[in-house]
């Protein structure tokens, strides 16, 4: 069976996050994606962790996509790249705006050529607004858009202590949605023939999903209930076995606090005059808490304790490592982990796809590409010669390594 993109031909002129996020994203589904990589090499190489000189980082954005690395301040580049353009069904770029342009591959460039191209820039703050020249990068933008103040709210850190997520969410929440730009764009071109050029902002992005927002920006306090905020509150627990685990939602928000009386079967803390509003619970949540901690504290069997939560409605989730949850069943019958060749005789782990077709078959992990591995492949598909391509190496437009940090050739 087909994957659901094949034949869909990617120009990939992105680096180091959002970007690859998202034609990886592309490449799992079937598409071709070729990576445009300049001489200096995609920041997301040197990244750490590495493997025999592979970063691991690299790896996970960019395993399977075909490798072509070019020197666009050459006019031979450009022509190559441009013929490239001419034939794409879709290219993604995350550079600061308006640097394509400045090579002749700007939207209104290639569109020219091609106009039925899909063509999607990825971008702090998009590529019009009076902050498109701003610097971004995913902490930065966490913080300007709202989720930075709603982690520190959450933790209460002194400020000296404070930090933000140490996970990228802006960059990769921005990649899944140039995702659903690109399939968005591909229907409109279905129905009827024409491309077109999305702007995709990492600041709006971040916005639209925070679930949060809306409540927040409304400002609807109701009967003293929080602003939907505690709802998600999860607060971590412990079994008597030493278990960690959370339970989904806080007993702050009312609707919470009765399922965790029915979970407890504690009807009695219904009539408990510290708990009966929600400003109450708040002010006295450690001694409710405590009723919490109390009662898991006589359990030592998850599964007969998911049991009983399960009574009030409620739902628990053990704390575990990465590599912990990779050891369960569900990793093994999702095939949610899957080994990469590392380039060096071995394999390293990377996460699986998180898809399962009826009547698609999805590509196999790719192998991670060494920059400009596929020069001469690509070169040829485009009818350069043998010889034309040895002097484009002797001129140092193109590229290549033997290696992750090999001498280039």
């Amino acid at each position: 069976m087909p994957a659901p993109l094949e034949g869909l031909r990617v120009v990939d002129f992105t680096r180091v996050l959002a970007g690859p996020h998202c034609t990886k994203a592309l490449r799992d589904l079937g598409a071709d994606v070729t990576k445009i990589e300049p001489p200096a090499g995609d920041l997301g190489r040197v990244a750490l962790p590495h493997v025999d000189g592979l970063g691991l980082y690299y790896v996970q954005q960019n395993a399977g996509k075909r490798n072509l690395s070019i020197d666009l301040n050459y006019a031979e580049a450009r022509a190559i790249v441009t013929d490239m353009c001419r034939e794409a069904d879709v290219i993604v770029e995350n550079f600061r705006p308006g640097t394509l342009a400045r090579f002749g591959l700007g939207y209104e460039d290639v569109r020219a050529l091609n106009p039925r191209v899909i063509y999607v820039s990825l971008s702090g703050y998009g590529q019009s607004t009076s902050w498109r020249n701003r610097p971004a990068f995913a902490p930065t933008v966490q913080a300007e858009t709202g989720l930075t103040e709603i982690v520190q709210d959450h933790f209460g850190e002194a400020l000296s202590e404070a930090r933000g997520d140490a996970c990228s969410h802006a960059d990769v929440y921005t990649g899944l949605q140039g995702v659903i730009a690109v399939l968005a764009a591909l229907q409109h071109r279905n129905n009827t023939g024409e491309g077109q050029y999305v702007d995709v902002s990492m600041a709006a992005t971040m916005l639209s999903v925070n679930e949060r927002a809306g409540a927040l920006l409304s400002g609807i306090d109701t009967d003293g209930e929080p602003i939907a905020l505690s709802a998600n509150e999860s607060h971590i627990f412990e079994m008597s076995d030493g278990t960690r685990l959370t339970i989904a939602g806080s007993p702050i928000y009312s609707p919470m606090f009765t399922r965790y009386c029915a979970m407890m079967r504690r009807s009695d803390l219904l009539r408990d005059p510290r708990y009966a509003t929600a400003n109450l619970r708040r002010k006295n949540l450690p001694s409710l808490l405590a009723e919490v901690r109390a009662w898991l504290g006589t359990f030592d069997d998850l599964e007969q304790l998911q049991a009983q939560v399960s009574e009030g409605g409620l739902a628990i989730g053990q704390i575990r490592s990465v590599n912990e949850f990779a050891a369960s069943d569900w990793v093994k019958e999702w095939n949610a982990v899957v080994e990469i060749d590392d380039r060096a005789g071995g394999t390293v782990r990377m996460p699986g796809n998180p898809w399962i077709f009826s009547r698609s078959e999805l590509p196999a992990p790719g192998v991670p590409a060494f920059q400009g591995e596929h020069n001469e492949e690509i070169l040829t598909e485009r009818n350069l010669t043998a010889d034309e391509i040895v002097d484009l190496k002797k001129r140092k437009v193109l590229l290549s390594r033997r290696g992750p940090f090999g001498a280039f050739d």
